[in-house]
């Protein structure tokens, strides 16, 4: 599969440009500073830091030329599963980042608690998927950055 393939279907076209980046890799970075608060409950943390795979997933397709269609189901798990197509990142990670949209799923849907494990997972996912999408901008990119 392609990300053509699903134009129209999950995906929609766009023109990127540095400044739209630029305020995108800013708030993910917001995000995973306040990911790093330890005042925050073990949620909150986990919620911002998820935030930031999201804002990361989403640049890593805007990168691409492309936005999910966030009017239909399945925007999420469409830019974490696209990683392996935007940014060339490895499946083994991507699996992890699907599982913790399942977790988020469950603790924003059935109200189930976030165990530390899965908290200090997605901020160490977060921040490897930051340096991922950065290096990758950087070598194929670099106009956006």
């Amino acid at each position: 599969m392609t990300l053509q393939n699903l134009l129209g279907i999950s995906l929609d076209a766009v023109a990127p440009e540095r400044a739209q980046v630029a305020r995108m890799l800013a708030a993910a970075e917001r995000n995973m500073a306040d990911a790093r608060l330890a005042g925050l409950s073990a949620e909150s943390r986990f919620d911002v830091a998820y935030k930031a795979i999201m804002q990361l997933a989403m640049l890593a397709l805007y990168a691409n030329g492309y936005r999910t269609l966030t009017s239909r189901p399945g925007h999420h798990q469409t830019a974490i599963q696209s990683l392996t197509l935007t940014v060339a990142l490895a499946p083994e990670q991507v699996r992890v980042l699907d599982a913790l949209r399942k977790q988020r799923n469950l603790a924003d849907y059935s109200g189930d608690l976030v165990p530390d494990s899965a908290v200090n997972e997605c901020v160490t996912s977060a921040t490897a998927l930051q340096a991922h999408v950065r290096d990758w901008l950087r070598a194929n990119n670099k106009e956006l950055i």
